[in-house]
């Protein structure tokens, strides 16, 4: 099997293409005010619109009011959306648009009955928790917390980089991982060759 690859909190077009170009499967817009990878619906529109065919547009979102999230799906057209807080299983059906779902990993979170809630996403992406911080901490967590039978997809994200992925991959064997602040010359700048690393080194662990 191949991990798929997801570069996150893109902000220029250019980073895009380059990662689309590198190999990467998905493209991550944040639109999340709080962080500092935050754009308009304008920026993700061109983004969106520079990104080649077969590269899926994935829209993040924590907690958001649902009208925001209607505006994103109509200037944007996401192929997928990423619910990152405390969205409940309904929210995350009322747009009628496939999603995922993150979970921030703690001792006592039981990750299948959380995934079980959520049967209808398209996977289960799993990042650090951090007190305060719904994500893009670039901390990891421990990976002897997530359960061998799963019933999602699992989307390894947490602190991963170049340096570390190969070791992830090969150690968790997740469906996909997702990395941000590990490819990047500084928030939601991405690093080209950081980027181009990141994915050669999931194919090398594929191999």
């Amino acid at each position: 099997m191949r991990t798929r690859i997801k570069i996150c909190g893109l902000t220029r077009a250019a980073d895009a293409v380059h990662a689309a170009r590198c190999g990467a499967d998905a493209i991550g817009l944040v639109f999340y005010p709080p962080s500092p990878r935050h754009i308009a619906p304008e920026q993700g529109r061109t983004i969106s619109r520079a990104l080649p065919a077969f590269v899926t547009r994935v829209a993040l979102f924590v907690d958001a009011d649902p009208a925001q999230v209607e505006t994103v799906l109509t200037e944007v057209r996401p192929d997928l959306l990423q619910f990152h807080g405390d969205e409940s299983p309904e929210y995350c059906r009322q747009f009628d648009v496939p999603y995922i779902k993150a979970a921030r990993v703690k001792a006592g979170l039981n990750l299948v009955q959380y995934a079980a809630l959520y049967a209808d996403a398209q996977g289960l992406l799993l990042d650090a928790f951090v007190p305060g911080q719904p994500g893009g901490t670039g901390l990891s967590f421990d990976w002897a917390l997530i359960p061998e039978n799963l019933p999602l997809p699992l989307i390894l994200s947490g602190g991963l980089d170049p340096e570390n992925v190969r070791h992830a991959v090969q150690s968790v064997h997740p469906w996909a991982v997702d990395v941000s602040s590990g490819v990047e010359t500084s928030k939601g700048i991405k690093d080209a060759a950081k980027v181009a690393k990141f994915i050669q080194e999931v194919g090398n662990a594929d191999r």
